[in-house]
């Protein structure tokens, strides 16, 4: 009797000490603070072994709220891998306050409107809280200023800012970043010109769209210049960021001597009425919006273009809004980088059924190059197994087995896995740290010429 009434004693405090040690693994909690984005429900599509389950919301009552918790919710009942998260929510005026006050979390997630962003990233560092924020985490001058405060609070307070930067996660990008480490294939970077810049980078997508399934359902503000930010600002800082992490990775860039921004533009698309209420599901234009509607269509500078040389090599980097992508179609991206020997070329057009394709065409093709680049793809087989060539008119595809295509909405815990290491290590590299602030310096300092131009 005594022994086993010991061994279910014993059996008690290895349950409770696992328990302990379960729980003592969580060491992070997550806020969430006005997610008008549906990006920041989708940081939480995964669970995390160091985030603890119970998340701290603060935010007002309103569509956006509801649709955040909605599409969490359908996370924690979905029939595969279901999440566990249990939102706490905050809804009153001084909700912002409030959770600087609370500290009922150390990791705020932030994706929204963007008029405010910078002040809230600024704010929450100096009260010692890390930021996992969406893009773009500045969209003018004064938010970049307020930017590079930040930073310098978030390293005297012992606290990290990273920006969710997911087409890193992209496996064209990945393997087209490998290809241009391979002197045998790609030869070196070439500096190129403004009239032919060396890395062309081009992306268009679409105000109405499905997400997780579902048709999304964008804000108002989303179409608001100076709550969204412009085009130029917004999606730019995506192929800002490849532009870097592809050609100089892992280097420490200085904005002030390494960028220099020649041209830039911005233009506007056209949403009629019946299209805006189809994204928005509201029949009428608010009246924040009104000063950029003309004969019932509302104008939107959402689309920005603009050249510069990082370190001498010269970029072109383009971002296109249209309303909806055609009948069967979808957002595209295509990526140009010149080698001395070979371009690398990605393409996402209709011709690739809208997937990313990346293809090697050699400036010339002899079989002293095709040698190489056998050899240069076995070496990427090592790391995903199942990657070969398939020859084209001017030169190869590379087929990538699909299992590598993870599908953007699976990137976001990529990127939120990546930034829990290095609060594990309670450090980031500078070179992290000087991307992120080169890389807003690019786009507004393209935001300053376009107006000038304008």
């Amino acid at each position: 009797m005594f022994k086993a009434y010991l061994s279910f004693i014993t059996m008690a405090i290895m349950i409770f000490s696992l328990q302990g040690s379960a729980q003592a693994q969580k060491k992070y909690k997550l806020l969430t603070l006005d997610p008008g984005h549906f990006h920041a429900a989708l940081v939480q599509k995964t669970m995390y072994p160091q985030v603890d389950k119970d998340v701290h919301v603060y935010a007002p009552d309103g569509p956006e709220l509801k649709a955040h918790l909605a599409l969490v919710e359908s996370y924690n009942r979905r029939n595969t891998d279901p999440t566990h998260w249990n939102e706490i929510v905050y809804t009153r005026n001084d909700y912002f306050n409030k959770m600087l006050s609370d500290k009922a979390g150390n990791l705020l997630v932030l994706a929204g409107n963007n008029k405010n962003k910078t002040n809230y990233i600024l704010q929450s560092v100096a009260a010692g809280i890390n930021v996992l924020a969406d893009k773009p985490m500045a969209i003018d001058k004064t938010g970049f200023d307020k930017l590079q405060q930040a930073f310098a609070l978030a390293a005297k307070n012992k606290v990290l800012i990273y920006d969710i930067m997911t087409e890193r996660y992209d496996i064209t990008n990945i393997i087209q970043r490998e290809l241009m480490g391979m002197s045998g294939v790609f030869g070196h970077l070439e500096k190129g010109t403004p009239l032919k810049p060396a890395v062309v980078k081009e992306s268009v997508h679409h105000f109405f769209k499905t997400v997780s399934g579902k048709p999304l359902t964008r804000p108002a503000w989303y179409f608001d210049t100076e709550q969204e930010g412009s085009g130029i600002v917004d999606v730019t800082t995506h192929l800002v960021d490849l532009v870097k992490w592809t050609c100089f990775p892992e280097q420490v860039i200085d904005y002030k001597k390494d960028i220099r921004i020649s041209s830039a533009k911005q233009w506007v698309t056209e949403i009629n009425r019946a299209q805006f209420e189809k994204s928005t599901q509201l029949t009428e234009f608010p009246d924040f919006l009104k000063k950029d509607v003309k004969n019932g269509v509302l104008y939107v500078y959402s689309n920005g273009e603009m050249n510069y040389t990082l370190k001498g090599v010269a970029v072109k980097i383009t971002a296109i809004w249209n309303f909806e992508a055609p009948a069967g179609g979808g957002d595209t991206y295509y990526s140009l980088i010149k080698g001395t020997k070979a371009n690398l070329i990605i393409r996402q057009g209709a011709a690739e059924n809208y997937n990313t394709v990346l293809y090697v065409e050699p400036l010339k093709k002899t079989a002293g190059f095709a040698k190489s680049l056998v050899k240069a793809i076995g070496d990427i087989d090592k790391k995903f197994p199942g990657v070969a060539l398939v020859p084209t008119e001017k030169g190869w595809k590379v087929n990538i087995p699909a299992q590598y295509n993870i599908g953007h909405e699976a990137q976001f815990a990529e990127v939120t896995k990546q930034y829990l290491n290095y609060l594990q290590e309670r450090k980031m590299p500078q070179w992290e740290i000087t991307d992120m602030i080169s890389k807003y310096y690019t786009t507004i300092s393209a935001l300053e010429k376009s107006e000038k131009k304008n």
